[in-house]
């Protein structure tokens, strides 16, 4: 895999708070190399020619089909992405995983499947398995002979996974750890071969295991009757006096929350990537149907109000596919730079949890967006949208797991401002100087400064102006509630809303800036568009995430005063944001899908 696109050094996790990049320092859909198109390509056609016409036979759970389908994928190298060549996978980079796992997401069943399989079945033993491990089931697992799943939620025991009640003995000839337990909601849980089983040695030391399905006093329960995502399986696990060889144990005893921590983090980011895949394929059904379908003797999609709904929908995607990409650049910079030195598994879990807020903001606001788009397609479809008949139906019930997946997003926005002030508090990330800055800067009144000048100037300037009102709002949260500023949940809501919101307005201004700069602002015309619509919107968005924080600190005088300054900073030209809808929407329907792929 070709790295040659990545010409700039990785931008450390959580600086895009503080720092003012470049166009050309962000990687974007436009760099993908030749090598990365084409497996998203092969990608792509295998959902299409292979899986979508066996969806119906998929929602019934036809025996034996999607492990069919996921050996079918193997052959032709879809299923080991992250597997080294050495053990018989294809040695994909951060930024071709995230192509592929983008193009098989068309279907929500499979989408899920290989999910479970390619990342979190599999990766634990990439990244921790000792190499006897990785000689004994990377192969298969790369080729979907064998298929993987993870085990880590159990009943009592959701978000707060160390919380487990699953046990661990090693037996009397110190031989074999002897599990007992049960774990929920495992996808793959039904057809899986390897199973990485999480549970507390001796009742205590939080550790991984590798389970095969075949070991004495493993059972995969019946399958659970779900909302959504009727193709891929979800099972219960039952542990009752599991023999697994105590050369099974993944990385070390009492060191599980370091696998499991790491890999969600990798499972939140690929979740994201997903759901970009998702929402295309549900915005190019939805564009169709508008021509498909007539009221009042014309097309629907001649309305102002559907044209309205596929620009939303197109322009919530490009955010979400800026800030993925982008963030898959930085990760695969950072892997690439740590490569040669150091140990291996300390230099991938030290890039994972660098980037983990990014993950976790791709997973939220991925997941969120694909929501928004799913919902919008039901609307377009009428009637027929609540039919079963009908694909966006589907869709709409697959999406709504994403929100719960890899954490829930409200455990996920805790997260993001816990792993903020732990990298400040670490001096990883100069969160109190900026702060410190900003009042200086606030003490010293507004200044007069130039008109911007160049592509998507103001929108630059209104997009600095949020990381201010971040920075406003933090400091006064940070100084008044200290150490506990963990208990005030709904504020640290507020606060991630806007970390969140800058990051996707920041990635998607750079990416069409750099459109601009390669192709002309004729050519990139629709992609500013988008990028405009996208920044007042989102803008307006985190200015009232910033009111809301900013009463919860400030009262009185003291609130009078920053909400003063918190309108200098929101204080921006009006942005005729239907006329440039408009042209987004027209972009969607003269192809019948979205309309910035690869650019």
């Amino acid at each position: 895999m070709s790295t040659a696109t990545l010409t700039k050094p990785a931008a450390k996790g959580g600086s895009f708070l503080l720092e003012s990049p470049q166009p050309g320092d962000v990687f974007t859909p436009a760099d993908l190399a030749d090598d990365q198109k084409l497996m998203g390509q092969t990608a792509e056609e295998f959902v299409v020619k292979e899986v979508l016409p066996l969806v119906k036979d998929l929602e019934n759970k036809k025996p034996g089909l999607m492990p069919a389908l996921v050996k079918k994928a193997g052959e032709v190298g879809l299923m080991g992405g992250g597997v080294p060549e050495e053990y018989g996978g294809a040695g994909l980079d951060k930024i071709a995983t995230t192509v592929l796992t983008e193009k098989l997401s068309i279907y929500g069943g499979f989408a899920v499947t290989h999910g479970a399989h390619a990342g979190i079945g599999t990766l634990p033993i990439v990244y921790f398995g000792t190499e006897a491990q990785k000689k004994k089931y990377l192969p298969k697992l790369a080729t979907g002979e064998w298929i993987g799943a993870y085990c880590l939620s159990e009943p009592q025991a959701g978000s707060d996974a160390q919380n487990s009640l699953t046990r661990a003995e090693l037996n009397k000839e110190g031989t074999h750890y002897i599990l007992n337990g049960q774990k929920m909601w495992i996808t793959n849980g039904g057809f899986a071969d390897v199973y990485i089983v999480f549970a507390k040695v001796n009742g205590e030391k939080f550790t991984a295991f590798i389970v095969e399905r075949t070991f004495p006093g493993f059972k995969a329960g019946n399958e659970e009757h779900k909302m959504g995502i009727h193709g891929s399986s979800t099972t219960p696990i039952f542990l009752e006096n599991c023999k697994v060889p105590k050369e099974n144990v993944l990385h070390e005893i009492g060191r599980g929350h370091i696998v499991a921590f790491n890999i969600l983090n990798a499972g939140r980011f690929t979740l994201g990537a997903s759901c970009v895949g998702g929402a295309k394929h549900v915005l190019a059904t939805a564009s169709k149907y508008t021509k498909e379908r007539k009221a009042f003797g014309k097309q629907i999609g001649d309305f102002g109000m559907m044209k309205e709904k596929l620009a939303k929908m197109a322009i919530q995607i490009l955010a979400v596919e800026s800030m993925v990409y982008r963030s898959a650049g930085n990760i695969e910079g950072a892997m690439h730079a740590a490569a040669g030195s150091g140990d291996k598994i300390q230099n991938t879990m030290k890039v994972l949890e660098e980037y983990a807020i990014e993950s976790s903001i791709a997973k939220v606001y991925g997941s969120e967006m694909l929501d928004f788009v799913v919902d919008e397609a039901v609307q377009i479809f009428g009637g027929y949208g609540f039919h079963e008949d009908y694909p966006v139906c589907r869709a709409y019930r697959d999406s709504r797991i994403n929100r719960i997946f890899e954490g829930t997003n409200e455990i996920n926005r805790m997260l993001i401002i816990q792993m903020l002030m732990k990298r400040a508090m670490g001096g990883q990330l100069p969160l109190v100087p900026a702060a410190m800055k900003l009042a200086d800067e606030i003490l010293a009144g507004p200044s007069f400064e130039e008109a911007p000048e160049g592509v998507l100037a103001d929108e630059a300037r209104v997009a600095a102006n949020a990381k201010k009102m971040f920075l406003q709002a933090a400091g006064g949260a940070v100084q008044k509630f200290r150490e506990k500023l963990a208990d005030e949940q709904e504020l640290i809501g507020a606060l991630s809303n806007m970390v969140m919101e800058i990051y996707a307005m920041e990635s998607c201004l750079l990416r069409a800036q750099k459109a601009a700069a390669s192709k002309g602002e004729a050519a990139s015309g629709t992609m500013l568009d988008a990028a405009r619509v996208f920044i007042d919107e989102a803008v307006e968005r985190v200015e009232h995430e910033a009111r809301r924080a900013l009463a919860a600190v400030h009262e009185g005088d003291m609130l009078t005063t920053q909400m003063a300054v918190l309108r200098r900073f929101a204080k921006r030209a009006p942005v005729d944001t239907i006329a440039l809808g408009r042209r987004v929407a027209a972009a969607v329907q003269a192809q019948d899908r979205y309309p910035f792929e690869g650019r």
